[in-house]
């Protein structure tokens, strides 16, 4: 099916032709999507690859520009993925997203082997300089440092990573400085996870996560942009909008722009009907994002992939025991519905949520 055909089925959806990247953009924003290029590139995920051209103005790499994956051996490394996914991306007419320079979990063994033993910045700077130059003038936003905060080790919040131990907290400061000296018209972003719910280990990483922007900013760091990882659990307590919304302003009110990074949905109760189960997945997105797209500071929303296809997510060994003796032997719930589109390609309400939460957001 070609991105053509698509835009065709999905006038099924709605008496116009519309993407959820059309309707972002009337609003002056953008969406996006996380795709790995091994999937694209195959004859079983056509479909797949013909909604991401069609619903998507940005491109994320899911792993296709990690650390570990690009240089597993030291000095051998291997772009050769990345490289054909900025090539999709250019063909398509889409932007893409830097996902992610430093992360904690990502980062080679022999790397950490050699920070943990020498303490040298040596390695980061040559990294970020393999890497981001190549794609000058293509990737404009830079997820610089991912994840730096966890609650209860430290005061100031940051985790206790291999970047932390071998440098000190300054070492975010130096990232960023070193991305801006390498990409200097580039916008440097940090990425964090858990910042939506009202809960108290979320409240405390917000309020950590605040900190450290206001340290960064009065540091004169060259950061520019937040992301907002937005990965939603059914599981979790009610999404309060009041307490999402002042942290959102709290962020737009240090002159930070905001990105919706990863957006996507972990489900709780996998025996209700696949109706209900995709309902409340829209339900939680419509809460969620009708918060954030009334933050003008928000410019775009990136979910965590498009289809439940091919999704990080899962049914998890813990979630069949809870749901003990609800499915007979060798049959379950199937996939974890919290992407916009279902393993055949089909709009969820999760979809029509976006889409109508694009539609009510003021125009930028």
């Amino acid at each position: 099916m070609s991105g053509a055909a698509f835009r065709a089925r999905a006038q099924l959806d709605s008496p116009q032709i519309v993407t959820l990247a059309s309707l972002a953009a009337q609003s002056g924003r953008y969406f996006g999507a996380a795709v790995r290029m091994e999937y694209l590139r195959r004859d079983l995920d056509r479909d797949l690859r013909d909604a991401v051209e069609a619903e998507c103005s940005l491109l994320t790499p899911e792993i296709d520009l990690k650390w570990d994956v690009i240089e597993q051996e030291r000095g051998h490394l291997t772009l050769t993925q990345m490289d054909d996914l900025v090539s999709f991306a250019q063909s398509s007419g889409k932007k893409v997203h830097g996902h992610t320079l430093l992360w904690h979990l990502s980062v080679p063994s022999w790397a950490e082997a050699e920070l943990a033993d020498r303490k040298d910045w040596t390695l980061v700077r040559n990294h970020l300089a393999a890497v981001i130059p190549r794609y000058a003038g293509i990737i404009e936003d830079w997820d610089v440092v991912n994840e730096p905060i966890e609650t209860g080790h430290r005061q100031d919040g940051l985790r206790p990573s291999i970047f932390l131990r071998a440098f000190g907290p300054t070492y975010i400061n130096r990232a960023l400085e070193e991305a801006n000296r390498l990409a200097p018209s580039a916008r440097l972003m940090i990425n964090e996870y858990g910042l939506d719910y009202n809960l108290p280990v979320e409240n405390d990483r917000r309020y950590l996560f605040l900190k450290l922007l206001e340290r960064l900013r009065y540091d004169g760091a060259p950061l520019h942009s937040i992301g907002i990882q937005a990965h939603l659990d059914l599981a979790k307590a009610p999404f309060s909008q009041k307490v999402f919304e002042k942290f959102l302003k709290d962020i737009a009110d240090m002159g930070f722009a905001i990105v919706i990074t990863e957006l996507d949905v972990k489900e709780h109760i996998y025996t209700l009907s696949a109706e209900e189960r995709d309902q409340r997945v829209g339900e939680l997105v419509t809460d969620y994002l009708d918060v954030a797209l009334a933050q003008p500071a928000v410019e775009g929303v990136i979910t965590w992939g498009l289809s439940d296809r091919r999704s990080w997510l899962y049914v998890t060994p813990e979630d069949y025991v809870r749901h003990a003796g609800a499915w007979k032997a060798g049959e379950g719930p199937g996939l974890n519905r919290g992407l916009p589109l279902d393993a055949s390609m089909r709009r969820k309400p999760m979809y029509h949520a976006i889409s109508a939460a694009f539609r009510r957001a003021p125009s930028q």
